[in-house]
C-alpha cells in the first residue's frame, strides 16, 4: 500500500511507542493514541521530526464514544484508516483465583478484551467502507499458554485471540485481515511489573532458548511486516515472539515453567 494511514493505540509506551516508530520509519502517515496527553504530544513531535505525518488523539478504549471518537477524527485528518495496531492493555492485577474480584475483572477485560471490540467495530466501520485495511491485534503467549497467578490476564489474552479470529473469518471477503502478535517476555515496564524481581528474570531467561528478552522494536518490526502487503494472503493467524520459548514449553517439567 502506498502511504498507509495507520492507527496504533496504547502507544505511549512499550511495544505500541516502538510499532509506532517503526511505522513512520517505513513512511506511514500516524494517528497515534494513549491516555496521557503531554506523553502523546512529546510522542508525536519525536515521530514529525522523522519527516512523517503524525497526530495524537486522547482516547481511552474502555469507552467507545472515545473509540468512535478515535477513529473518526484518524479518518478526518488522513481521509482513510489502511492500518489498526489494537495494543491498548493491562496486566491488571496478577493474584491467584481466590483473590480476584469483580472489579479486578473488570479492570482488566474492560481494557483487554472491551477495548479490543470496540476498537475493531470501529476500524471495521471505516475499513468496510472505504474496501479493505488490516488489523493486528496484540495478545500474549499467555492468549496459549497459562501464567501462575495470572488468570484474568491470561483469560483476557485468550479472548483476543478468538475475537481475531472470528473477526478474521467476518472480514475476509471484504478485504479485511485480522491477525494477532503473541510477544513472549519483552523488555518492557509491563514486563518488569510482572515478574518482580532480578531473581525472577533470571529464572525466566533460563528457560528462553534465545537466553534474552526481546526488544519492543522486535515486535513492532513483526506487526507492521504482518499489516504489509507483504502479507496480503494472512488472515486469522496469531504469530508468536518468544526468542523459541513456546517452541520448547511441552518438553519443560513444570518446576522450570
Amino acid at each position: 500500500m502506498a502511504t498507509p494511514v495507520v492507527l496504533v493505540t496504547g502507544a505511549l509506551t512499550g511495544i505500541g511507542r516502538s510499532t509506532a516508530f517503526t511505522f513512520a520509519k517505513n513512511g506511514a502517515k500516524l494517528v497515534v493514541s494513549g491516555r496521557h496527553d503531554d506523553a502523546g504530544e512529546a510522542l508525536v513531535g519525536e515521530l514529525r521530526a522523522l519527516g512523517t505525518e503524525a497526530e495524537f488523539v486522547r482516547a481511552d478504549v474502555r469507552h467507545e464514544a472515545e473509540v468512535e471518537g478515535l477513529i473518526d477524527q484518524a479518518v478526518e485528518r488522513f481521509g482513510r484508516l489502511d492500518v489498526a495496531v489494537n495494543n491498548a492493555g493491562t496486566e491488571g492485577r496478577v493474584a491467584p483465583i481466590v483473590e480476584q474480584t469483580p472489579e479486578s475483572y473488570a479492570a482488566t477485560f474492560d481494557t483487554n478484551v472491551l477495548g479490543m471490540l470496540l476498537s475493531m467495530k470501529h476500524e471495521f466501520r471505516v475499513m468496510l467502507a472505504q474496501g479493505g485495511g488490516s488489523i493486528v491485534n496484540i495478545t500474549s503467549i499467555y492468549g496459549e499458554l497459562g501464567l501462575a497467578s495470572g488468570s484474568v490476564y491470561v483469560g483476557s489474552k485468550h479472548a483476543v485471540i478468538g475475537m481475531t479470529r472470528v473477526a478474521a473469518l467476518e472480514g475476509a471477503a471484504s478485504g479485511i485481515r485480522v491477525n494477532a502478535v503473541a510477544p513472549g517476555f519483552t523488555e518492557t515496564a509491563m514486563m518488569h511489573r510482572t515478574t518482580g524481581t532480578d531473581e525472577v528474570r533470571s529464572a525466566v531467561l533460563e528457560i528462553i532458548p534465545q537466553r534474552r528478552f526481546g526488544r519492543p522494536d522486535e515486535i513492532g518490526a513483526v506487526i507492521a511486516l504482518l499489516a504489509s502487503d507483504a502479507c496480503s494472503y494472512l488472515t486469522g493467524q496469531v504469530i508468536t515472539v518468544d526468542g523459541g520459548l513456546t517452541a520448547g514449553w511441552p518438553l519443560m517439567t513444570e518446576g522450570q515453567a
